[in-house]
C-alpha cells in the first residue's frame, strides 16, 4: 500500500462534498497527478471502512473533546 497515494485521496474524501472520484482530485491538483494513477492505485487493494478510519482516527482522536 503507498500510505502517500491513500493519505492524499483520505484528505480528499474528508473534504470533498457530494461525489469523490479519482478525475475530481486529479482536477483539485491541477493535473499534477492523473486520475489514472488513482483508479490503479485504488484497484490495487480491496479497500474498505476500515483502511480510511485507520487514517483518519489520529486526527479524530487529536480535536476530538471528552
Amino acid at each position: 500500500m503507498n500510505t502517500k497515494q491513500l493519505d492524499l485521496y483520505t484528505d480528499y474524501l474528508m473534504v470533498t462534498f457530494g461525489s469523490a472520484t479519482a478525475t475530481g482530485l486529479s482536477k483539485l491538483l491541477d493535473g499534477y497527478v492523473s486520475h489514472n494513477m488513482f483508479t490503479r492505485f485504488l484497484s490495487e487493494e480491496e479497500y474498505t471502512s476500515k483502511n480510511l478510519w485507520e487514517q483518519v482516527k489520529p486526527t479524530v482522536r487529536s480535536i476530538e473533546s471528552s
